[in-house]
């Protein structure tokens, strides 16, 4: 089976280092030669929206999936009719913009914080009249790790705060004050088979996943994540992974977005769950039987943002698996991770800690 990826990202290269032994052999389609999925596969070059380049990757693959969502859903359609493109594009082209995303949360029974969008600074002006400060203020498209946004406190100048996202697309959320974040993942395969990780709890720094700790044990909150990611999955007929990220406030859930594809606060199943979200995935969107989602024992995951820390320290630590994805550092960039795997709770928090010493982030203990 080959498979193509839109993406040559890190997540790409799970994904190939997942499918590998299960027979697949993989292509890429990205814009450096150098990108992650360079040590795992061929690369296409060219840009996400070519469709020249889009249509040379198809040529070559029995189907297709992505490891990144900017890519023009309008482009995908021709593939999608020439060979399986998983997960399906209309998944890809409603989550890439967050007020449709919103749109099918309200349609599904979903919660979100209070939300409207903003087309012009009377707009603006308007919606925060309603959903007051602070608040939040999004790009409809393209945000990630922070990027597009700005909170509105109370002595913001909505004029100038405005100006600087030169007129793109925007939409206004309420600020939420939450307990926690959790994330659920979860695959559905073509054969309409269903499994459900563990929610996981994720800590954030300037907007980018810092670590994440799972499995987060709570029976009622595990039970309603599935229930709203099963609807998503009917709602779209969906194959591979999906997550959802959700603020935890008075003990429920509200969603925050959506990601149609393997996601960072997964990484953790690599080593922590009896099958991992890329292997699933692969599993999903080429019609074989899902496996075991059960966590082994107790996961954390840290990021490794800008640079790599040495590789003796880390694996000194008990449980510790180390990942280089072989990036150019750059400041904030994500080059790598570690999972800590622990029998309890109070293992993995231990190692955890002195792992999170290594970068100077605080932990939870």
């Amino acid at each position: 089976m080959r498979i193509g990826i839109i993406g040559a990202g890190q997540l790409g290269r799970m994904l190939a280092l997942a499918g590998y032994p299960l027979g697949s052999r993989f292509r890429f389609l990205d814009r450096s030669p150098d990108a992650p999925g360079a040590q795992v596969g061929e690369i296409v070059l060219g840009r996400f929206d070519d469709p020249d380049k889009l249509s040379a990757l198809a040529d070559g693959v029995d189907l297709m999936t992505f490891d990144v969502e900017n890519v023009p859903g309008s482009l995908l359609h021709a593939i999608a009719a020439r060979l399986p493109f998983l997960p399906p594009v209309s998944a890809l082209e409603i989550t890439q913009d967050r007020l449709s995303e919103k749109k099918l949360f309200g349609e599904l029974g979903i919660a979100t914080p209070r939300w409207q969008a903003v087309d012009d600074l009377a707009s603006l002006n308007d919606a925060v009249a309603d959903i007051g400060r602070p608040s939040v203020l999004k790009t409809r498209r393209l945000g990630y790790d922070g990027r597009g946004q700005s909170i509105l406190t109370r002595d913001s100048d909505l004029e100038s705060v405005y100006r600087r996202f030169d007129g793109v697309p925007l939409i206004l959320e309420q600020f939420i004050d939450y307990e926690r974040e959790v994330s659920v993942i979860g695959a559905r395969s073509t054969r309409c088979e269903c499994v459900f990780y563990p929610l996981a709890e994720n800590v954030h720094r300037d907007g980018i996943l810092r670590y994440s700790i799972a499995p987060f044990g709570d029976s009622q909150l595990q039970a309603a994540a599935e229930d709203y990611l099963q609807r998503l999955f009917e709602r779209f007929d969906y194959a591979g992974v999906l997550t959802i990220e959700f603020f935890v406030v008075d003990g429920a859930l509200v969603a925050n977005e959506i990601a149609p594809r393997v996601h960072n606060s997964g990484h953790w199943t690599i080593e922590g769950a009896v099958t991992s979200q890329f292997e699933n995935h692969i599993r999903a969107i080429r019609g074989l039987p899902l496996g075991s989602t059960e966590a082994r024992g107790h996961s954390a995951m840290i990021n490794f943002l800008g640079e790599m820390p040495a590789l003796e320290p880390v694996l000194s630590i008990p449980g510790a698996h180390y990942h280089d994805y072989g990036k150019t550092p750059r400041p904030q960039r994500k080059l790598g991770h570690c999972t800590i795997t622990a029998a309890t709770p109070a293992e993995r928090d231990a190692a955890l800690d002195r792992l999170l010493a290594l970068g100077g982030i605080d932990g939870p203990g």
